[in-house]
């Protein structure tokens, strides 16, 4: 996530850099920061931010019935094990595409293409 997709993720929330700080638990001035570039996004305001996005709309399928997932797939999988097919995206492991991706940044790239998340923005 890079400060343009940031401000864009915030003008859809609707709130204002004051009110995405409360819902964050981060200072005004971080967010600004976040915005202006000045400040690297920490992973855990990514996945808040991603949190709330998807939130906008209640899913209602879980991810390995949307995506078709094998079941030798479905039972390596911690979505599948929690039952965090909604959620899929947040959870680090996920074996999505197949594998497990080495990063929170890796993973959510794989994920803002897919139809999990992308069906909330």
């Amino acid at each position: 996530m890079d400060a343009r997709e940031f401000a864009e993720i915030r003008k859809k929330l609707n709130k204002t850099q004051k009110d995405l700080a409360v819902l964050l638990g981060v200072s005004v001035k971080a967010v600004h920061s976040y915005e202006q570039g000045w400040r690297s996004i920490p992973d855990h305001v990514k996945r808040q931010i991603y949190f709330l996005i998807s939130n906008r709309e209640q899913k209602t399928r879980d991810c390995w019935t949307v995506l078709g997932c094998p079941d030798e797939r479905k039972e390596k999988c911690p979505a599948f094990e929690f039952k965090a097919g909604a959620l899929c995206w947040f959870i680090n492991g996920t074996l999505c595409q197949g594998k497990v991706h080495k990063s929170f940044d890796e993973k959510m790239q794989v994920c803002k293409c897919c139809d999990m998340l992308q069906a909330s923005e």
